[in-house]
């Protein structure tokens, strides 16, 4: 089970969209991220530099040919944050008649 924690860091719309779009798979391109979310390079390189500085994601930097690629995906410590976001923001929905 789930503890219900908001966590003020995820919760802004844009990095709340980045974490759930990261949580429905293993990893995910930044050029995906970058057009799901319809920010800029630079916008996502802060959003993915806040979360990675908080523990909540993990980046990867290779070279494909003469690409360089950047992908990035939840880490465990990412994962219950969001879920605990999730079911703290349910609770509030939910109101004080489903407690």
């Amino acid at each position: 089970m789930t503890t219900p924690q908001f966590d003020e860091l995820i919760h802004p719309s844009t990095r709340l969209t980045l974490v759930a779009t990261l949580a429905a798979a293993d990893w995910a391109e930044f050029a995906y991220l970058k057009d799901r979310l319809a920010l800029s390079d630079s916008a996502l390189s802060k959003q993915l530099a806040i979360l990675e500085e908080a523990g909540y994601v993990e980046t990867e930097r290779r070279l494909e040919g003469s690409r360089r690629r950047v992908r990035a995906k939840l880490t465990d410590a990412g994962r219950n944050a969001f879920n605990g976001h999730v079911a703290a923001l349910q609770a509030i929905v939910a109101g004080p008649a489903a407690t």
